[in-house]
This record gives C-alpha cells, sequence and structure tokens, in this order.
C-alpha cells in the first residue's frame, strides 16, 4: 500500500475516531445507533483532502465498546467537556491535550440515531508538533454524514470497519493498538 494510501486511511480511521472521542464522553448521554450497517461520508473542509467513505458494521456491544474506549481516553485527556441536549440536537465543546498540543472542538450532532445524522465539528489544535495537511492553529471543519443502510453484509461482522477501496479492520482489534488490514 502506497504512503499516500495509508496517509488517507489514517485520517479516515482517526476522524472517526476522533468523532467518537468528541461525542462519547458522555456515553451515557449519547444515544446508541441503530445495530446494522451504517454508511458514513466525511468531508474535510479546505483541507486539500478528498471526502472519505466508510462503512460500519455495529452492534450495541461494539457501538459500546467504541464510545467507552474513546470516551476514557477522552476523559482524561480532556480539561474542558460540555454537552447540552435540545431535541434531535446534541452540542459538544470541548478543550483537550494529545500530546504536546491541544484542540478546542465544537460538534453539533443533529438527526436520529436510528436511521441519519450529520455531525459538523470545528477544531483547532495549538502547540505540539505540526501534522502535515494543516496549518497551526487555524481551525479544521469537518461534516459526517451517516445513514443506516440495513443489516450487515454477509460476511461481516459487529465491529467491521470498511473503506471505500476495501480496507477493511474491526474495532475490536483496536484496543491492542494493531488493527488488523483486511482486503475484501
Amino acid at each position: 500500500m502506497s504512503c499516500h494510501r495509508v496517509f488517507h486511511h489514517r485520517i479516515a480511521i482517526a476522524a472517526a475516531c476522533g468523532l467518537v472521542a468528541a461525542t462519547a464522553a458522555a456515553a451515557t448521554e449519547m444515544p446508541e445507533r441503530k445495530a446494522g450497517l451504517w454508511d458514513l461520508k466525511m468531508t474535510f473542509e479546505s483541507r486539500g483532502v478528498p471526502p472519505q467513505s466508510m462503512q460500519q458494521c455495529v452492534d450495541a456491544a461494539t457501538d459500546k465498546l467504541m464510545n467507552s474506549n474513546f470516551g476514557g481516553m477522552t476523559k482524561e485527556a480532556c480539561s474542558q467537556q460540555d454537552i447540552k441536549t435540545a431535541g434531535n440536537t446534541i452540542t459538544v465543546d470541548s478543550v483537550c491535550n494529545f500530546g504536546e498540543g491541544t484542540t478546542t472542538s465544537h460538534a453539533t450532532i443533529t438527526g436520529s440515531f436510528d436511521s441519519a445524522y450529520t455531525v459538523r465539528v470545528t477544531s483547532t489544535r495549538k502547540g505540539g508538533p505540526a501534522i502535515p495537511g494543516m496549518t497551526p492553529g487555524q481551525p479544521v471543519n469537518m461534516t459526517i454524514e451517516a445513514k443506516w443502510l440495513g443489516a450487515c453484509k454477509a460476511g461481516q461482522k459487529p465491529g467491521d470497519i470498511i473503506m471505500a477501496n476495501g480496507f477493511k479492520m474491526n474495532v475490536l482489534n483496536m484496543p491492542t493498538g494493531r488493527p488488523s488490514p483486511q482486503r475484501r
């Protein structure tokens, strides 16, 4: 796999994990997604990064695992986490330290965790080493549009994340820090 493709896989996976981290801090306040296959499209504004697509096969246990694993890291790393719910809108404001950098984020989640939802995240990172494609101190805007497709496909198991090009990993392998890439 080329370095360019690995970079895009890491961006998409990091974005998915970052979304979980941004919203999972209050896992008890976040509704679980409906079990089955979810299609996620991530768009990074003003980054020169092409939109990323993936599908996630989830059940209650893997959705909860993602929330508890990434939420636990967030609780330890974040000095501020404000979560507000109004109707079908959840707003998360956070200030988190990752390594030598501090990231301030504002996320708005709208829709239904049974059929379709949209997440809009604006984050600004200050300090720490430079990150490729990011201008220090400049806001990064990301939108994730998620849609429930139905039951997971034959051969998929809960926790599977399948990228548009067939790259596949399972969140059940992530606690070890060594996702297992596979091809379809």
